[in-house]
Order: C-alpha cells, then sequence, then structure tokens
C-alpha cells in the first residue's frame, strides 16, 4: 500500500500581477488553471444578468480573498 506524503494545496490568492482592477478575476484564473480574460468576460456577463448582484460578490471577493 502507497502512501501520498508530498501534499500540495492549492490557495485562491488574488494576482498581483494578472490584475486589472484588484485581481479577482487574475487569482480565480490562476486558481482554476484558465484564461484570466474568459474569467473577467463571465464576471461581467454575469453581472449584466444578475442585475449587479455579481458586483457585490465580487467586491466581497476582493475583501476577503488575501493578496498574493
Amino acid at each position: 500500500m502507497t502512501t501520498q506524503t508530498d501534499t500540495t494545496y492549492r490557495r485562491l490568492l488574488r494576482s498581483r500581477t494578472d490584475r486589472k482592477v484588484v485581481g479577482v478575476c487574475g487569482g480565480l484564473g490562476e486558481y482554476f488553471d484558465v484564461d484570466p480574460t474568459l474569467v473577467r468576460i463571465a464576471v461581467v456577463l454575469g453581472a449584466l444578468f444578475t442585475g449587479g448582484t455579481l458586483v457585490i460578490a465580487y467586491l466581497a471577493a476582493a475583501l476577503f480573498i488575501p493578496e498574493s
């Protein structure tokens, strides 16, 4: 039986290098290994379709997700 001793954990962090506003979309892109531009497009479309509710979630993420 083998055991895995080298466990690496990924943390969700705001990006310092790939940011347009505060780095939330850049951090999400890095975390999920997706192009941050796609995340930004999804956030804009989500904000339009939710009547701005996603903007509040974005601002909360900007406050609570630590910076890298």
